[in-house]
């Protein structure tokens, strides 16, 4: 077992359920198409995020204390997707006018996690902290993919049913568009957090 178990578990839970872009996303996503088509959003979050710390863990730490110019470069790179992203949330049809499209894909997800802000810096973080480089390397890695797996799980859920919920108050179109706005600020936000 991992001696800072507890510790790595409240980072990952603070920081896994925060607001940030893949929460807003699911949010959005299970509120104007339901659980269903939340999934493959869910499922690139889940194994997107878990690959980032694996790729992260046994390496790219590394590249980035090296050069890190390329974590800025992906910083920007992410920024630029996630305003393109909150453009289509904030413009998008209701569920009533078309049922077929949702933004939000599985491969899409996945390799977003990759240029996602918060969750480079969080796996940095999470490898950086509670990966022993010694002998314990490989125990402490597969605690924290372990770890990193279940708060995404966790996380990506959580939100998911938040939207999924909300969406039992959508009575009308000006609510529906109202609720589209306000994810798409948050994403905005999220944005500005980066820079701060």
């Amino acid at each position: 077992m991992h001696p800072e178990l507890l510790s790595m578990s409240l980072f990952m839970l603070v920081t896994s359920c925060s607001p940030g872009p893949n929460n807003i996303v699911a949010s959005y996503s299970a509120f104007n198409f339901g659980m269903a088509k939340t999934i493959p959003h869910m499922f690139g979050v889940i194994f997107g995020f878990t690959t980032l710390v694996a790729v992260v863990n046994f390496g790219l730490i590394n590249i980035f204390k090296m050069f890190p110019l390329i974590q800025e470069i992906l910083k920007y790179g992410g920024s630029i997707f996630l305003i393109y992203l909150s453009y289509k949330i904030a413009f998008s049809k209701s569920k009533s006018n078309d049922t077929s499209e949702n933004p939000v894909k599985f491969i899409q997800t996945f390799f977003f996690q990759f240029l996602n802000p918060k969750g480079v810096i969080v796996a940095i973080i999470i490898v950086s902290t509670y990966v022993d480089s010694g002998e314990n390397f490989i125990n402490h890695s597969l605690w924290v993919l372990a770890v990193a797996f279940f708060f995404a799980c966790f996380s990506i859920l959580f939100w998911s049913l938040v939207g999924k919920f909300l969406r039992k108050f959508a009575t009308n179109e000006k609510f529906i568009k109202r609720f589209n706005y306000v994810m798409s600020f948050l994403l905005l936000i999220c944005i500005v957090t980066f820079y701060l």
